[in-house]
């Protein structure tokens, strides 16, 4: 069994993007320059922005954090991607997720322009995706396919079953892997929580993406031997054995699957550093096309 190291598979990546940049400094060319806009004050938004912060820090971005107190309204946001879209020196930005309830997200993300959107989430860039056209590819789905790429994972002609079908995962990891691409070309089956008999389909598969947010939720009995697992999930569950009192798990049950598994995501340290990277890589992309 093949651990899939997103920790260290990140950090190539943003050492490759490192050298990108020094590069741009030496031709006296512009340096990628990423936004994040956060509205409130919840723990995990603003560890994982703070991380970007860092991240762009170390491969040689400019970065801004642009903080929005709890009661900022839908119309003033509005207003702060607004001055996002036409600032020359911004060349991607993003809305970090969840906003607070009176903000409706689906019109904060349509605000953006597609040009900047280096989450990959604005209806254009989704449907470019869906065309197989050149667009950012959100995040996670990206670095998935960079994991499975740089591992040499042979996916077509593959069996593949995505678990879960949200917007930011599940249905463009489905459509990317149907695709004909170096990493597609393979057979997809998409299941949710109205699928049935779903163990006799996971039996089946020769590679599981699981993105449904249910802790350990596909067990050793529903996988076969030799099958390629990405576990997308990550859950705080609690345990007391630990001295803060919980450990993080994935949709998964590791000890169960990796018995199995030919190859495996970690969870902490397989798919959720590969998502940081792929960020900073859409930001070089967006910075590269705004100047070329």
């Amino acid at each position: 069994m093949i651990l899939l190291d997103g920790k260290k598979t990140s950090a190539d990546i943003k050492a490759e993007i490192a050298l990108e940049v020094a590069e741009l400094k030496k031709q006296d060319k512009k340096t990628p320059h990423l936004a994040a806009v956060i509205v409130g004050n919840d723990g995990a938004s603003l560890t994982y922005v703070n991380a970007k912060v860092k991240a762009c820090e170390r491969v040689g971005f400019e970065s801004s954090l642009i903080r929005l107190s709890e009661e900022t309204t839908e119309e003033e946001l509005l207003n702060e991607i607004a001055i996002l879209n036409i600032d020359k020196d911004i060349d991607g930005f993003i809305v970090q997720l969840p906003l607070p309830d009176h903000i409706d997200e689906q019109k904060i993300l349509m605000a953006i322009d597609p040009d900047k959107d280096v989450d990959g989430f604005h209806p254009m860039n989704v449907g470019k995706l869906a065309l197989n056209l050149p667009t950012f590819i959100s995040a996670t789905p990206f670095g998935i396919l960079e994991l499975l790429e740089r591992y040499n994972i042979e996916t077509s002609g593959k069996n593949v079953v995505v678990i879960g079908r949200s917007h930011i995962v599940g249905s463009p990891m489905s459509i990317l892997l149907a695709q004909k691409r170096k990493i597609g070309n393979a057979t997809v089956t998409l299941t949710h929580s109205r699928t049935q008999n779903l163990s006799e389909i996971t039996k089946k598969a020769d590679i599981i993406i699981a993105a449904l947010g249910i802790p350990e939720f596909l067990k050793g009995e529903m996988v076969k031997d030799n099958v390629v697992i990405v576990d997308v999930g990550i859950t705080r569950v609690a345990d007391s054995s630990k001295k803060n009192g919980f450990r993080l798990v994935g949709d998964v049950a590791f000890n169960e699957v990796s018995e199995k598994a030919s190859h495996i995501t970690p969870v902490p340290g397989g798919v959720g550093p590969m998502t940081i990277a792929m960020l900073l890589k859409n930001t070089l992309l967006a910075c590269e096309r705004r100047n070329s």
